[in-house]
């Protein structure tokens, strides 16, 4: 088979976000904010949890605090308690608290809307301000790779590799910006709905002719 051209791959990708787009318009993220604050705290807790489970302990935990300042004036043991079945909770929670009194000192306890200043926040990396500023701002800034993102992008051959930094940088060359945010949205709805990692559905797959099949026993 021959190599595919720089050129090649960016118009299959293009070709893969409109289909993705076709299969499923409304993918969306699927962690339960209604602010950026919300989603930020959210995203935090996310790490190595499972949404269902933070969508279940932000119910109660936006219940009792709603503003940075709450959660920076709280005490600590309380946010503990609330957010353990998350794992990794006195972390978690000692950033959400570090988190918050820094949005309280510099930005008058709203959430900031560039990358450095996210990035800046306890508990806050890369990916974490990418979820923040493309689903509560609408900006395109990078995009969220995931475990579903890294293993739907390597398996159609468009990336090469698990390195999250190197695997963003070649999606954001080869993916159009306005469907930063999106794409990620749509790998895990695609992930979970149809290419699942062992056995993947590639009969009935929408975007088999654009898929390499990388791994795939065929």
């Amino acid at each position: 088979m021959p190599r595919e051209t720089a050129t090649a791959k960016k118009q299959r990708a293009e070709k893969i976000c409109v289909a993705l787009q076709r299969v499923y318009p409304d993918a969306h993220c699927e962690l339960n904010f209604s602010s950026p604050l919300q989603l930020l705290l959210a995203t935090i807790l996310s790490a190595q949890c499972t949404d269902k489970r933070v969508n279940l302990v932000t119910a109660e935990l936006f219940k009792k605090y709603r503003v940075a300042k709450d959660f920076a004036a709280a005490p600590l043991a309380e946010i503990e308690v609330m957010v353990k079945s998350t794992g990794f909770f006195r972390n978690k929670a000692k950033n959400i608290q570090a988190c918050c009194a820094a949005l309280v000192e510099k930005f008058d306890g709203t959430v900031p809307r560039t990358m450095d200043e996210l990035h800046a926040l306890a508990g806050v990396g890369r990916k974490t301000a990418n979820v923040v500023l493309g689903n509560a701002f609408g900006i395109n800034v990078g995009v969220v790779v995931d475990t579903h993102v890294a293993r739907l992008s390597n398996r159609l051959g468009l990336v090469k590799g698990s390195d999250p930094v190197k695997i963003e940088q070649e999606l954001m060359r080869l993916v159009p910006q306005d469907d930063w945010t999106l794409f990620s949205h749509w790998l895990f709805w695609h992930g979970r709905r149809r290419c699942a990692a062992r056995k993947p559905d590639c009969a009935n797959c929408e975007i088999q002719k654009l898929c390499l099949q990388i791994g795939v026993n065929k």
